[in-house]
């Protein structure tokens, strides 16, 4: 009885070459590699590959289009049909420095794809009180309001509401809020930064089964 191996496999582009060249045992290894490269070897459980599967050369042209393009994920989007729509997640960095953006290295992927899609239509609002609230929206991806004082000129105080319970986190989100405000705001005004955890939230929302916590149904302090 023998087992098949990596050894006995012929690539599938044998089928194209002349009949006396299929009789080659050789040929069907040596295109192997040319199939690795130009297309990409599909799976084959009789015949494991010792290499990390990769994509050929004509899946990446088929797809070319998509590493332009950032596409923050859409509600009732799938994982799978996300991969297929955009950019990986190490080609952010190239694709931000197209709209001059540098991109913090503990933002999350998610947060680094809303800036780089909304990063050119910011510029003209840059250091007005509507472009500040739009990038911490953006970071956030939540609630923030900014209030101005009539007699307190060059002031402004800025409210979030954040969802996060974990103190970790929250801490993080201020630390990366304030870094933000410090770069955008206008330099001859200063700010407070007030931060809202919601001491009790309902969501009336009985195609979730009625009131469940943790889903729809929040506790926690101010």
């Amino acid at each position: 009885m023998t087992t098949s191996n990596q050894s006995d496999r012929t690539s599938n582009y044998l089928q194209y070459l002349p009949g006396i060249l299929q009789a080659e045992p050789f040929m069907g290894r040596f295109l192997l590699a040319f199939e690795r490269i130009l297309t990409g070897l599909p799976n084959d459980p009789d015949h494991p590959d010792p290499l990390p599967q990769q994509p050929g050369l004509e899946e990446y042209i088929d797809r070319i289009h998509t590493y332009f393009d950032p596409h923050p994920a859409q509600s009732g989007e799938t994982p799978d049909s996300l991969q297929a729509k955009r950019t990986p997640d190490e080609f952010l960095p190239w694709l931000a420095s197209w709209v001059a953006l540098s991109l913090r290295d503990d933002w999350e992927p998610e947060v680094k794809r809303r800036f780089i899609s909304q990063m050119v239509s910011l510029y003209r609002l840059r250091g007005t009180k509507a472009g500040l609230k739009r990038l911490l929206e953006l970071y956030t991806n939540e609630e923030v309001e900014i209030y101005e004082f009539d007699h307190l000129p060059h002031y402004f105080q800025v409210q979030m509401t954040l969802s996060a319970s974990n103190p970790d986190l929250l801490r993080k989100k201020e630390e990366i809020a304030r870094a933000i405000l410090n770069q955008e705001k206008p330099a001859h005004t200063f700010y407070s930064l007030q931060i809202l955890v919601p001491s009790m939230q309902i969501i009336n929302d009985f195609s979730q089964g009625g009131l469940i916590l943790g889903r729809n149904t929040i506790l926690g302090t101010r």
